[in-house]
């Protein structure tokens, strides 16, 4: 009965979780034709989302408006409403611990919920990020502890959120969807739904782990690949050659070489905490994974060498970081994005202060944010402010910034994105990673 209802559209579906990744696969199941209702803990996510205001900038105010006033989307706080629910998408946060190891409690707590309303020919798909064994290990008991039988009663799946913010080219309704079912009518009925609502290839794996573990393989693969990059930059300075047009060079080749470009650390809620989860998870097998942890350390250690590079740069024109003004350009995790998790921006603001200097910011994405109790705010980008600071740090390129006034008027340009590279420049004051 429910593959029917699913083929005709007659589900009631509901995305427990309106962030990044659960308000995007909202839109697109209200699109499809399907009736959505979005579940979030923050009343201000569902006030906006009730209200037609988005808060994502992949989803237009014009789309959220349309679907909403259809009748196709509406949001809660209320988690009664699963009774009425045919078909749930669990979409909530997956993050690291101060111990790096995982905190799946928003997992748990919204399978719990689920369990309360649990009923006959329901479909529960875990979206979140993983360690691999998550779905079988901890959604299926606390789901059967209701007596209900995975596969029979209920169908259980796991198909992971690849969802790139801010890519203009693959975005939730194209890029191929992994699933992996409990049993293979779970993955027949999660592969059909996905299947009216995405126009990407649905790739169905033979079970869970299998589209767990792939989540985590593209990530993990990021992320060493970025440490590689990451690590030439330092070998690169130390010989004073440009890992760019080095880069540039290796590039040429047209097999064997994926081009992959250094940066001042690793940000948001994917490539510097996925490969954790299958850190933690492999100690159960008496294993280590020196090659990932190692990666990990390498990324994690790039805002500490920005710092360093910093206090050079500085020392080279006869100044001291204690008492210099610092301007940066960008604080953002990623460029074009309002999204501040795991930005390698916070610890650098945070270093830079430790030792005596004075910061300001201008990002148009990010006008203020709170971090360890302080209050920042975005200051305005003019000539002016420019010439007055000793060095202007460059650690999210954002698009719409005026980089040419920046190092026309900039005493010194530390560029760690170089995006100042097809900039004229007859000053000689940019210094790269």
């Amino acid at each position: 009965m429910l593959l029917g209802k699913i083929k005709r559209k007659e589900v009631l579906v509901a995305i427990i979780g309106l962030g990044y990744i659960g308000l995007p696969l909202a839109m697109e199941c209200a699109k499809s034709g399907y009736k959505v209702i979005g579940l979030d803990n923050q009343e201000e996510r569902v006030y906006m989302v009730n209200n037609s205001i988005s808060y994502i900038a992949d989803v237009a105010n014009e789309d959220l408006t349309n679907v909403v006033n259809r009748g196709l989307l509406e949001a809660t706080t209320d988690y009664s409403i699963l009774k009425k629910v045919d078909c749930i998408s669990i979409c909530v946060p997956t993050p690291l611990d101060k111990y790096k190891q995982p905190n799946i409690s928003y997992i748990e707590g919204s399978v719990r919920e689920i369990a309360k309303y649990l009923h006959k020919d329901m479909l529960i798909i875990l979206e979140s990020t993983t360690y691999p064994g998550t779905t079988e290990e901890v959604l299926q008991p606390i789901l059967e502890s209701t007596g209900f039988k995975c596969g029979i009663d209920f169908y259980l799946a796991y198909s992971p959120e690849r969802v790139d913010p801010g890519n203009k080219r693959h975005n939730t309704k194209n890029t191929p969807k992994l699933v992996g079912g409990i049993t293979k009518k779970c993955a027949e009925i999660a592969s059909t739904l996905y299947g009216n609502i995405l126009e990407g290839e649905i790739h169905v794996v033979s079970s869970p782990k299998i589209a767990e573990m792939g989540k985590i393989l593209e990530n993990t693969y990021r992320n060493i690949n970025i440490a590689l990059a990451n690590e030439m930059a330092i070998i690169c300075d130390k010989m004073d050659i440009d890992v760019w047009e080095v880069i540039d060079a290796a590039k040429t080749k047209p097999y064997g070489f994926e081009a992959f470009y250094p940066g001042p650390g690793l940000g948001g809620h994917c490539i510097p905490v996925d490969p954790f989860y299958l850190i933690w998870k492999v100690k159960e097998y008496g294993y280590h994974t020196r090659f990932i942890e190692l990666a990990g350390e390498i990324n994690d250690f790039m805002s500490d060498f920005v710092l360093d590079r910093i206090g050079k740069i500085l020392n080279k024109e006869k100044k001291a970081l204690n008492g210099s003004s610092i301007f940066i350009l960008g604080i953002t995790y990623k460029k074009d994005i309002k999204d501040l998790r795991e930005s390698p921006a916070l610890k650098i603001i945070e270093g830079l202060e430790k030792q005596g200097a004075w910061v300001e910011y201008y990002d148009p994405f990010m006008p203020t944010f709170q971090w360890k109790g302080k209050i920042y705010k975005s200051v305005g980008l003019t000539k002016e402010r420019i010439e007055q600071k000793d060095l202007v740090l460059i650690i999210t390129d954002h698009t719409n910034v005026d980089y040419k006034m920046v190092i026309e008027s900039a005493k010194i340009v530390f560029d760690t994105r170089n995006v100042t590279k097809d900039l004229k420049n007859n000053r000689q004051n940019i210094v790269k990673l």
